[in-house]
């Protein structure tokens, strides 16, 4: 019996040793929210589940899953903006801010959405798992799918839309050392013929964000409020095309 205690209390320790090594080395791997960030999410209501800029009920409400190891409020300052516009925006929280694990969460948004139709897209890996919800979209989703949208990012198969008759907006900047350029213009082969490319001339990759720079990424001359508000006004124009 002491033999067994000894051993149970060894994997408790050993538990605990590894889920704070763990803790602590993700907390130096995820970029947390700049200063403007942080200002900006106090526009927002707090949800629980996701970030709510509020927006007229009769536009499309703008889904948003953020990109891997990036907190959700990083995500603000364009989101804000866009708000602005009155196109409501509900930025996603993923656990352990990774959109893989939480793939399906834009399920409780539109349970509390007001609104009829939406968007929905994210940047790096949670436009792949945005793509895959519009995908496969879930029973019980009242709203209808307007568009989906893609920063610095793109669809894998699971998430393929080549035979959806959708609206697709993907936005990428020209300076984007962290995307796979090969995967993303071999992707173009899951998404319909008549999706939109755009590129935000000097934007980089963590500029989707307002989070600092992103680690395998060289600085720009576009500064962060520029493509925050290159994103917003990109977003706006395509958002007012769906209507047309």
């Amino acid at each position: 019996m002491k033999t067994r205690k000894k051993v149970l209390i060894g994997l408790v320790i050993t538990f605990v040793i590894l889920s704070i090594a763990g803790w602590f080395g993700w907390q130096k791997l995820h970029y947390p929210p700049a200063a403007e960030a942080v200002s900006a999410v106090e526009n927002a209501e707090d949800k629980g589940d996701f970030f709510y800029f509020p927006g007229e009920e009769e536009k499309p409400l703008v889904i948003f899953y953020p990109g891997a190891l990036v907190d959700a409020e990083s995500y603000s300052v364009w989101a804000s903006a866009l708000a602005d516009e009155g196109y409501a925006v509900a930025i996603v929280k993923m656990p352990f801010d990774l959109a893989v694990l939480g793939g399906n969460r834009a399920v409780k948004v539109l349970a509390d959405a007001p609104q009829t139709t939406y968007v929905i897209g994210g940047h790096s890996l949670g436009g792949v798992m945005a793509s895959r919800f519009a995908a496969n979209e879930s029973d019980g989703v009242e709203q209808k799918l307007a568009g989906v949208f893609y920063f610095a990012s793109y669809p894998d198969e699971k998430g393929s839309l080549a035979d959806r008759d959708l609206p697709v907006l993907s936005l990428i900047g020209s300076r984007d050392q962290i995307v796979n350029h090969d995967n993303w213009q071999s992707a173009k082969d899951y998404l319909p013929d008549t999706a939109v490319f755009k590129e935000i001339e000097l934007g980089t990759h963590a500029g989707f964000g307002t989070y600092g720079e992103q680690r395998g990424e060289e600085p720009t001359d576009l500064t962060n409020s520029e493509q925050q508000q290159i994103i917003a006004d990109t977003m706006a124009e395509w958002l007012s095309s769906l209507s047309k």
